[in-house]
């Protein structure tokens, strides 16, 4: 008897299952592998079409839902490879980059409408092909994939990629289509083989991908230019990183936006960003703070690096009206990542003397530089009582930090000041911030006279 159940174990196939838990089998193969069961044997060529398969394939890759679905009379095995004729390169991608574009939308809906109308219809395969072919390079699929969804935007402003604005400085990055992308694109040393992202037609800043692997960049990585202003050599360009991918750049910023880390104001998304635990309550009073780091004013020869901090005040709504009190000045210690400390203290801020009052919340924008690459600031404010003249009071305003983003230093700095080089290999570990490690930090000394704390 033993003999033969274990025969009859031997001669048992996987056709040989019913239909239910055979179905559920194939319910977990991917779609490749349902479609090699379409060569198997008659039997599962008749079960792979089964119409529920292809329906967790389409929802998965190509994000399609039952109303979708219900607009066509085509099956969902149909649809797929119909939607994989025409995208089957960007399956990796798609999903991914579509619900990117999809809870953007859907966010600028509610809170930017008039953005919604700037964004361009997709591009087909053969506008892509064309670039490649005008510029000469490869365009990465991701990219290719998000232009399929959505060709950028229109060169207005708010831009898409997000603002930012102080007393006599704005600006407003829009993401280009790809026919203006390729118009920009560089062959000059120094941003060689480099495709611009973005532009702002108020600075003319851009954030540039690099198509391939050349003059110190990784292919496909991301990043602000920024002109060694202490180079002999007019093509030494240093780079503040900002991606690694275009999707990754891409996604990580809609993150950003649609969970609300970047605020909107004036119906224009803003790149200030808000650590949680950055806020500090005196009694009825909170101070919370928000900072930006600017590439276009920061450089990295010279070292200087400019961040502008966004400061919300706020009394509490079940405060007593006699709380109420009025701004006089403001303290702050500010310290580099050297240890280095400056103390600054004065009337007002920024030229005002706000009065708090339960409920009511005062914001105001300023800006402050380091010859490190990151710092911190901490300090407080003097108010007094508007009912009790001759009572004052000081408010904490939370430490936060402010620190640049990664960056690569020009090679062609490193090849045509030999002295520079050398001091840049003895340099070349970290910085002496605590807080995040750099690609390359150099000892130049800070140069001299001071630069305006707050505007």
């Amino acid at each position: 008897m033993a003999d033969v159940a274990e025969q009859d174990l031997t001669t048992l196939s996987l056709e040989q299952l019913p239909t239910d838990p055979l179905l559920l089998i194939l319910s977990f193969l991917d779609y490749k592998d349902l479609m090699s069961c379409c060569f198997v044997s008659r039997r599962l060529n008749q079960l792979s079409v089964h119409d529920p398969l292809w329906k967790r394939h389409c929802k998965k890759y190509w994000l399609l839902s039952e109303a979708e679905k219900s607009r066509t009379t085509k099956s969902w095995k149909a649809i797929f490879i119909d939607m994989y004729a025409d995208l089957g390169t960007y399956i990796q991608y798609y999903a991914t980059l579509k619900k990117a574009w999809d809870d953007l939308e859907k966010y600028l809906l509610q809170h930017c409408p008039r953005m919604i109308s700037s964004l361009k219809d997709s591009v087909q395969e053969d506008d892509l092909d064309a670039v490649e072919a005008q510029i000469g390079c490869k365009l990465p699929d991701d990219y290719r994939c998000s232009f399929r969804i959505h060709n950028g935007q229109k060169l207005v402003v708010p831009g898409l990629m997000g603002s930012m604005a102080l007393s006599n400085h704005y600006r407003s990055e829009d993401l280009l289509d790809i026919d203006t992308a390729a118009g920009g694109f560089q062959q000059r040393l120094g941003l060689k083989q480099c495709l611009p992202l973005t532009f702002c037609i108020h600075t003319g800043l851009s954030q540039y991908m690099a198509l391939e692997s050349m003059e110190g960049r990784n292919k496909y990585e991301i990043f602000y230019q920024c002109p060694d202003q202490m180079a002999r050599n007019p093509s030494a360009i240093d780079m503040f990183i900002t991606g690694n991918s275009y999707l990754e750049w891409f996604t990580s910023y809609v993150n950003n936006v649609i969970t609300g880390a970047y605020p909107i104001i004036r119906d224009q998304i803003f790149r200030y960003v808000h650590e949680k635990d950055c806020v500090a309550k005196t009694g009825d009073i909170t101070v919370s703070v928000s900072t930006s780091f600017l590439p276009e004013l920061s450089s990295v020869h010279p070292p200087h690096y400019f961040f502008t901090y966004r400061i919300r005040i706020e009394m509490s709504k079940d405060a007593l009206p006699e709380k109420a009190c009025q701004l006089d000045s403001r303290y702050w210690r500010i310290t580099n990542a050297k240890g280095d400390v400056e103390e600054v203290q004065g009337p007002g801020v920024v030229g005002e003397f706000p009065i708090i009052s339960p409920g009511r919340v005062y914001e105001y924008t300023s800006c402050t530089t380091f010859p490190t690459t990151s710092g911190y600031m901490e300090g407080y404010y003097t108010f007094h009582c508007l009912y009790y003249k001759d009572r004052y009071f000081n408010v904490t305003i939370p430490r936060f930090h402010m620190v640049c983003p990664t960056f690569k230093v020009s090679i062609a700095r490193m090849e045509t000041n030999h002295n520079d080089c050398a001091m840049d290999e003895e340099e070349d570990s970290t910085d002496t911030d605590e807080y995040e490690d750099r690609h390359r930090i150099l000892g130049i000394p800070i140069p001299s006279g001071r630069c305006p704390r707050q505007t």
